[in-house]
């Protein structure tokens, strides 16, 4: 037997052990990932996207971070309102790496650790809003744990971009609450709104007949004053007519037996009106006695003040 053969057989396991770290000493850093690299349990180097050699038996690769943002659950959660009604709220944290040796060196799990002080942050959030103002306030609520989280976790070297609430419920005597509340909102707006459009209406055809009343007033007045004026009109003609008339009488009494003619025309007048008079059922007492003439000539003569011939 070869005294040398167990020292060859070390040498050999010795030479495939090299050229294994050799080669396991070669790695290659994807995009937007950086490899925190250790020297016999000491940072030693950070290495970005690229190929790297690392020392054979002395560097290791510790910790490996993408630089990416990344979009962490936040598991659900009981909180308490202002007003002590019980919800539940879950959401989800975005972040991203800014600097991978705080968070490789500054937190033991910065994801774990975030997901925690967003739970928290929740948790005081909702206790100083009242339940209808936690499905108004969102984005105050988002807005207050990403101030939170990422001013707590600047040491860690991750940046919290931005934080979103996906669900808040409430137990389900609230929710049956709330509806009912809100049906009487709406009802009671449909009353508010019915009553409006009645009122509305009311002082539509209020205005409507007040118009009307006041075109008619316009229009009965406009027809009384000319109703007036015709009448005016009228009563002018007439007296006119009845002062030419007169006239003309008066000129034809001065004409020669013109008092006669006179006399003759009152007494056809006078019969004409007791003709008038003389319907049947009607008893009628007569100054005159119709039977002579000369009687009604004479009366009618004294009329015009002279005895007839």
């Amino acid at each position: 037997m070869n005294p040398f053969l167990p020292l060859f057989a070390i040498l050999g396991l010795f030479g495939l052990v090299l050229v294994i770290q050799l080669f396991r000493s070669v790695r290659i850093v994807p995009a937007q990932t950086v490899y925190i690299i250790e020297r016999l349990g000491r940072y030693a180097a950070s290495y970005g996207a690229g190929i790297h050699l690392l020392v054979p038996f002395l560097d290791r690769v510790a910790y490996k971070h993408v630089l990416k943002e990344q979009a962490i659950d936040v598991p659900s959660q009981e909180c308490f309102t202002q007003d002590n009604v019980k919800v539940h709220v879950d959401g989800v944290l975005y972040l991203r790496v800014v600097d991978p040796k705080r968070a490789s060196y500054g937190v033991t799990d910065y994801r774990f650790a975030s997901v925690c002080l967003a739970q928290t942050t929740i948790r005081a959030v909702m206790g100083k809003l009242e339940l209808d103002r936690t499905f108004e306030e969102r984005g105050a609520i988002n807005a207050a744990v990403v101030r939170a989280v990422d001013e707590a976790a600047a040491p860690w070297g991750v940046k919290v971009t931005r934080y979103e609430i996906q669900n808040i419920k409430v137990p389900d005597s609230v929710l049956k609450a709330m509806e009912l509340q809100l049906k009487a909102e709406r009802d009671k707006r449909a009353e508010i709104a019915r009553s409006l459009g009645v009122m509305e209406s009311k002082i539509n055809y209020s205005q409507a007949a007040m118009e009307e009343s006041i075109n008619k007033s316009e229009g009965e007045k406009e027809r009384a004053i000319n109703e007036a004026e015709g009448r005016a009109a009228e009563i002018l003609a007439i007296a006119r007519a009845t002062a030419e008339s007169i006239r003309t009488l008066a000129a034809a009494v001065d004409l020669p037996n013109g008092e006669k003619a006179a006399s003759l025309r009152l007494a056809e007048g006078y019969i004409t009106a007791l003709e008038k008079l003389a319907a049947t059922g009607n008893r009628v007492v007569l100054p005159l006695d119709l039977s002579d003439p000369a009687a009604i000539t004479r009366q009618t003569a004294k009329l015009l003040g002279k005895e007839a011939d």
